[in-house]
């Protein structure tokens, strides 16, 4: 019987460990000390970065200083890095490219660590021809533009959406109609498209302040209104204008704030298409990430701003056309030069200062 009894304790305690383990889900014991521990230096400025030529010169900057608590941490794939900018605690991690990426990764961020703000920086493509190469923009709002309803052959613009009429689908932000694009428009036979017309639509998004699977949609989401009125005090800085001392732009590239940003899941190198997203939509900087971190700190209701610098003519047909791999590594460092300037006007307030920052916003 003694022997049976320890058997069943030895059972039991088993099965407890086993629970044990099963509740820690994907993340260790270890890794969630580790956390903790790393936490005690927050809260933190958040720092989003999609790829590793856009963190390189922040890695290999002096502004940045490593944390003497923990300077490295690597959770589910991400490598999470501490240290300080301008006196200003902060945490960065690479997102890598893509809508699904960015969101994953700021969820993470926001899950595992006290962050008070966010603020996330790259390139982008330009869809703003007054604006050149190398200048650094500071959208005031961001939308997800790869949100589709394709709507059947046949179909028109007084023509309801599938689901519509349930709140599934909108005819609000307006459509691409492919055979507006079809050469051989003056033959209605021939410009006929049966690819027909793809409509915009709003995220469903789920607010932490709301009322659970109770749904919202989100199609401008805006920055920070107290982050963005800071980047004013960088607006008009000059940045460096040369690659080499034979590849130059034709004048320095500067800071400036512009009305709108989009995002989609798209590689946008397509003249008609940049004209088609400038004029309905009022694009400046178009890209892969900055709409789904935006959505991720909208519905934690994190303050948040992005800063992109322009590394070519989306689609080219100017004098500098579509030159991205000639001025990719310009274009990268003066997006980090700016973030590191933004940083520090911050401040190093903690929770009253995030609420404070969140009453401004709203």
């Amino acid at each position: 019987m003694a022997g049976g009894g320890v058997q069943q304790v030895v059972a039991v305690l088993a099965v407890v460990a086993l629970m044990a383990a099963a509740a820690e889900g994907f993340i260790s014991k270890k890794t969630w000390s580790a956390i903790r521990r790393a936490d005690r230096d927050g809260p933190f400025v958040g720092l989003v970065v999609p790829n590793a030529y856009e963190m390189e010169p922040v890695l290999n900057s002096p502004d940045l200083k490593p944390s003497n608590n923990i300077p490295i941490l690597d959770v589910q794939g991400r490598r999470f890095r501490f240290g300080t900018i301008g006196g200003q605690n902060v945490v960065m991690v690479m997102t890598g490219l893509s809508m699904l990426n960015a969101g994953l990764t700021t969820q993470l961020l926001l899950s595992l660590f006290r962050v008070k703000g966010i603020v996330h920086w790259g390139i982008a493509g330009n869809a703003n021809e007054d604006l050149q190469i190398g200048d650094v923009t500071i959208p005031e709002s961001w939308a997800h533009l790869s949100l589709w309803n394709w709507q059947r052959h046949g179909d028109g613009p007084e023509n309801e959406l599938p689901l519509e009429g349930a709140g599934d689908y909108t005819r609000e932000y307006g459509f691409l109609n492919f055979s507006d694009y079809t050469v051989g428009q003056a033959n209605p036979e021939l410009s006929a498209n049966t690819l027909n017309s793809v409509w915009y639509q709003p995220e469903e998004i789920f607010p932490i302040s709301g009322t659970p699977e109770e749904r919202q949609h989100a199609f401008w989401v805006p920055v920070s209104k107290r982050y963005y009125k800071l980047a004013g005090k960088l607006e008009g800085l000059e940045l460096p204008a040369c690659v080499n001392a034979t590849t130059c732009l034709p004048r320095a590239p500067r800071v400036t704030r512009v009305p709108r940003g989009c995002s989609a899941n798209i590689y946008t190198d397509n003249a008609s298409y940049r004209q088609f997203i400038r004029a309905h939509f009022g694009c400046t900087p178009v890209e892969m990430e900055s709409a789904a971190v935006a959505l991720v700190a909208h519905q934690y209701g994190v303050p948040f701003i992005t800063i992109r610098s322009l590394s070519d003519l989306a689609g080219g047909g100017s004098s500098l056309s579509n030159e991205a791999a000639t001025f990719l590594d310009i274009a990268a460092k003066n997006a980090v030069d700016v973030m590191l300037k933004f940083v520090p006007l911050l401040g190093r307030g903690g929770e009253q200062e995030q609420a404070d920052g969140l009453t401004e916003d709203m």
